[in-house]
């Protein structure tokens, strides 16, 4: 049970709208595809030297005060202010079964 103010975690990871969410919002061990960054053209290109490119594959490692994701083999943390601008969709788990549509 709720008190309505507190957001309910999704299951297993899962973006509250599972086409796209903010890397924020996802749970830690779950891996994304990003698919967009928002922010301004340095803050993007910044992102983009570290490794969070459209289409890259990373792993949310640990969602605190800080984001802390797998980047190419890499550990990197970011502000979770930051974290919201980085659109990301769900990566389904190794032999899970795609939904049906």
């Amino acid at each position: 049970m709720t008190d309505g103010n507190q957001p309910v975690a999704p299951p297993d990871g899962a973006c509250p709208k599972p086409e796209l969410c903010a890397l924020d919002s996802v749970l830690p061990g779950a891996s994304v595809r990003i698919k967009q960054l928002n922010g301004s053209t340095e803050v993007t290109a910044r992102l983009r030297e570290m490794g969070f490119c459209e289409e890259q594959r990373i792993k949310l490692l640990m969602n605190h005060t800080n984001i802390i994701c797998q980047v190419c083999n890499a550990r990197l943390g970011i502000s979770s202010q930051l974290a919201k601008t980085i659109m990301v969709e769900q990566i389904p788990a190794p032999g899970s079964k795609p939904k049906a549509t």
